[in-house]
C-alpha cells in the first residue's frame, strides 16, 4: 500500500525512501531527498535542492526549500539541508541558501520549530534547538545547539546565537547573544544566565554557579570588555570542572563579528 496520498504530486525525480509517508495535496519538486520514516503532512510544499534526513514530521501548510526573499537571488542552485527528528509545524517557512554566503542553509538533528516560524536563508543551525511560535530569523543568522528563542523573538540578518542561549518573549536580538546568557526586550539586553535550562540538561550546581559568575564578570563587574576576558580566563584556571564552559563563553566573545548585547 502506497504511503503517498493519491492527491499529492511527487516529481519522477524525487528521491524519497519508500518509507516516507506524503500527505494530500502536498508539492514535493524534482530535487528533494527525503529520508527514511519521514512523514510529510498534507498541503506541504518541498522545493529546491533540499535534503531532509531520516524520522522528521512536517506538518501541514509548512513551506521548505523556497527561493530566498533576496533580491540577489537569481535562481542559482543553492541548498537546503535538514537532518534527522526534526518537527516542522505548521506554516514554517524555510527558504534555500545564497551564493553571497556559503550557497546552503543547514538545520541539524532534533530541533523543534513551532507554529510561524520563519528561517531565512544562509541561516545555520544546531542541534535540540527550540523555536517558538513565530519567531523570525533573518538571513545568515547562526545558532548553536539547545538555543531556545521564545515566541515572536526576531533576529537581525548576521547575528550569532551561543549554545544554551535563551530569549524570552518579543526580543528584538540585534547583536550577537553569548552561550548560556539570557536576552530579553526590544532591544535585547542580557537578563541573566539560563540556568534551569542548565540545570535540564545535566549541568552540575558548581559549573552553574562558576558560568554565573562568568555572566557577572562580563555584565556586572565594570570592566572593559577586554579586561573581562582576561578575568574569564583566569577564572577557567580556578574552576577546572566548568572550564570548558567559561571558554566556550571566553571565545564566542572574541569571536563575535558583531559585538554581543550589553
Amino acid at each position: 500500500m502506497s504511503l503517498i496520498h493519491p492527491t499529492a504530486i511527487v516529481d519522477p525525480k524525487a528521491q524519497l525512501d519508500p518509507s516516507v509517508e506524503v500527505g494530500a495535496y502536498s508539492v514535493i519538486g524534482p530535487d528533494v531527498v527525503i529520508g527514511a520514516g519521514s512523514k510529510i503532512g498534507p498541503h506541504v510544499v518541498i522545493e529546491g535542492h533540499t535534503t531532509i534526513g531520516a524520522d522528521n514530521t512536517i506538518f501541514q501548510f509548512a513551506s521548505i526549500g523556497a527561493a530566498p526573499q533576496d533580491k540577489k537571488y537569481a535562481g542559482e542552485p543553492t541548498l537546503l539541508t535538514l537532518g534527522d527528528r526534526n518537527t516542522i509545524r505548521e506554516f514554517v517557512t524555510i527558504n534555500l541558501g545564497t551564493t553571497q554566503d556559503v550557497g546552503i542553509t543547514r538545520l541539524g538533528s532534533d530541533n523543534w520549530i513551532m507554529a510561524y516560524v520563519h528561517i531565512a536563508h544562509d541561516c545555520q543551525l544546531g542541534d535540540n534547538i527550540i523555536l517558538a511560535n513565530n519567531a523570525t530569523l533573518a538571513g545568515h543568522v547562526h545558532l548553536e545547539d539547545w538555543v531556545f528563542l521564545g515566541g515572536f523573538t526576531s533576529v537581525h540578518q548576521f547575528c550569532r546565537i551561543g549554545a544554551h542561549a535563551m530569549t524570552a518573549f518579543t526580543a528584538a536580538v540585534s547583536q550577537d547573544i553569548p552561550p548560556f546568557v539570557t536576552a530579553a526586550g526590544n532591544r535585547a539586553v542580557p537578563a541573566g544566565i539560563n540556568s534551569e535550562g542548565l540545570k535540564r540538561r545535566g549541568f552540575s550546581s558548581e559549573q552553574i554557579m562558576a558560568i554565573k559568575r562568568g555572566y557577572k564578570t562580563i555584565y556586572r563587574s565594570g570592566l572593559p570588555l577586554d579586561e573581562a576576558k582576561q578575568a574569564l580566563q583566569a577564572e577557567e584556571a580556578k574552576s577546572p570542572d566548568a572550564a570548558p564552559y567559561l571558554r566556550q563563553l571566553r571565545e564566542f566573545i572574541e569571536a563575535s563579528p558583531r559585538g554581543i548585547i550589553r
